[in-house]
């Protein structure tokens, strides 16, 4: 195991602006926060590979560069209340068409970049609320992707058998915590403090904290678990007493 001084870390700053030429929100901020991000892995050529922060969009990069490095037995297990595999006939914003542009189906332009396109096959959507799924959601269907519900995730073997089906031995787990019950787990969108969630808009996760940490544990013994993404965190809590206290005198004489 690698020794927390073995580690490299890298910060990927945070655009102010959100210009935008093409068909994606933002599209010239995030090529670039993309040209450091493989700038940075070609540099260090990591094995495994751990993305704090942000969005989904954070797991295009890392995840299209662990397929290089592991080409022959790679899968991603997408653990999300939704699939993010949208096109840019349906999107603009590019974390919903992160999986579609892994694929290189989304035809957003960001696609050309991908080096390593992942197959169909090599994708499994867990935790999926699938009797939620959109119109913009159809590629998850139309593609025949590997889905397991909370519910059918609950002895973990729908994993276990995709991978042993599909050859797989190395695999990077995108989590965006949002596939957590926002009454389990406070720290996501949908859990915003007085939120009506019936007015949501999206489809909201159900799976407990505990079952996330023992689905990720399964899969790290049965598997080499070289990509771990953990996006979507909101801190609701110390962003409402970062807000409150800035308005107090002390904090700024």
């Amino acid at each position: 195991m690698p020794t927390q001084d073995s580690w490299t870390k890298f910060l990927v700053p945070v655009s102010q602006t959100a210009e935008s030429t093409g068909m994606v929100d933002g599209d010239q901020a995030l090529l670039d926060q993309h040209t450091q991000v493989r700038a940075a892995l070609a540099n260090v050529q990591p094995n495994r590979v751990i993305t704090l922060g942000g969005d989904c969009a954070v797991s295009a990069v890392p995840f299209d560069y662990l397929h290089g490095r592991y080409p022959d037995d790679f899968g991603v297990i997408w653990l999300d209340a939704h699939p993010d595999i949208s096109t840019v006939k349906d999107s603009h914003h590019f974390h919903e068409m992160v999986v579609s542009n892994l694929l290189k189906v989304s035809g957003s332009g960001f696609d050309q970049d991908i080096e390593h396109p992942l197959q169909p096959n090599q994708v499994f959507f867990a935790g999926l609320i699938e009797a939620d799924l959109r119109p913009m959601d159809r590629l998850v269907k139309d593609l025949g992707i590997a889905v397991a519900t909370p519910e059918q995730l609950e002895n973990g073997s729908p994993i276990k058998s995709w991978m042993a089906q599909n050859g797989i031995k190395h695999v990077a787990v995108h989590w965006d915590l949002d596939v957590l019950d926002p009454d389990d787990f406070k720290s996501i969108l949908p859990a915003e403090p007085y939120l009506d969630r019936s007015q949501f808009g999206a489809a909201i996760g159900s799976m407990t904290l505990d079952q996330v940490i023992k689905l990720l544990t399964d899969v790290g013994t049965d598997a080499d678990l070289v990509g771990l993404t953990i996006a979507e965190h909101m801190p609701w809590d110390a962003i409402r007493l970062r807000k409150g206290l800035s308005k107090l005198k002390i904090f700024s004489e």
